[in-house]
Formats: C-alpha cells, structure tokens, sequence
C-alpha cells in the first residue's frame, strides 16, 4: 500500500506519539528550552530525547514498499539521560552535531566488527561534527562525562518505520562481540543494551 506523503508523515507522527514518556527533571535552562521550542519528548526504551522533523516527499521502493526517501529527526542526550541504549535500525542513519557534546557512539556492524566514534568538534583529537551509521548496524550512543547534552539532527534513509527497527539484544550479541575491541567487555556490552536484555 502506497502512502500519500501527508499520511506518511501522520503515521510517523503517531508513531512517535506512541513512543512517548514522562520526561525526567531536567534543571538545565538550555536543555528545557530545546525540550520545549523543539518539542521533543523522551524516547521509551532506548532513552534520550525525539522530536520529529519530517519526511521527504520523494518516494522510492523499498522490498516492494513504498517509503519516503527520507526522514529527520531531532534526538538530545542529557545527563538525566545520558545513554541511548543498543537498537539495530534496518535504514542508514546519519547523525549531526547541531549543539552541545561529544557522544560516544559504539557500533555493531553484521559482519561481526565493532568501532567506536565520537560525535563532537575537536578535530584534532578524532571527533567528527557527523557520524555515518551504515544500514543494518546496531548502535549505542553515550554522553561523555562532563558533556551536559548534545542535540543532534539525524536522518534515515529511507524513512524509519517502526517494524524496522530492533531494541535490545541477548547473550547471542553479548557473544558475538565481546572482546572484539577494548572496550568490548561483557559488562560494557550489558550496560549499552541496559533495559532491554532479551
């Protein structure tokens, strides 16, 4: 079934309306402003903050699916919440620092190889104002300590839907991936998938 774009961008915004929970005390008055000019609300299950921006109207065929091109979103890490914990999402996922960092951003590619990006604006120490998830990865961001948010604008090629998305992970990923890197530890890689052991 074939969408129209203003249908499209309702159910996207039904299904972010879905996905929204109590926000927690936030005391910063620049977090709460972007909470409130931007609407964003939090992110159930894998924490932060969403606020949806849109979709392309540009159409393409995706399995025989008709799904916009693209979709935006705004997404904040606070130190309230400071983790977005592991999800798999089926779209490539850009992410782009608007204000605020850095964030660690731990990625999980299919072919069983781990990395570690950070999201921020010293250049000369690694970071990178945009990180490139590719499609089918999963990922966990993390606010660093001392950062007190990072606002980020994200994009989803094609659009996110709900149904393309998986949050979480079991001892299967625990396996898969522990000591591939450094950082790769059991406990870490349980802390990343938080709430949502399966």
């Amino acid at each position: 079934m074939t969408l129209p774009r203003s249908a499209s961008l309702s159910l996207l915004t039904l299904i972010a309306a879905s996905l929204i929970a109590q926000s927690p005390q936030e005391t910063n008055p620049r977090v709460r402003e972007l909470i409130h000019e931007l609407h964003l609300s939090v992110l159930p299950r894998e924490s932060g903050y969403l606020g949806i921006i849109g979709v392309t109207p540009l159409q393409a065929d995706v399995h025989g699916r008709s799904l916009s091109v693209q979709s935006q979103n705004y997404y904040m890490l606070t130190r309230a919440l400071p983790i977005n914990f592991l999800h798999r999402l089926e779209p490539a996922d850009t992410h782009i620092l608007i204000e605020g960092g850095p964030v660690d951003y731990y990625i999980f590619h299919p072919d069983g190889h781990v990395e570690k990006q950070t999201l921020g604006r010293d250049l000369a120490h690694g970071e990178r104002p945009v990180i490139a998830v590719p499609p089918g990865c999963a990922k966990a961001l993390v606010l660093r300590p001392g950062a007190t948010y990072a606002l980020t604008a994200n994009t989803l090629s094609p659009e996110f839907t709900a149904d393309r998305v998986t949050i979480g992970a079991g001892n299967d990923f625990i396996t898969r991936y522990v000591n591939k890197a450094p950082w790769a530890t059991r406990e870490f890689l349980r802390q990343l998938i938080g709430p949502n052991a399966k």
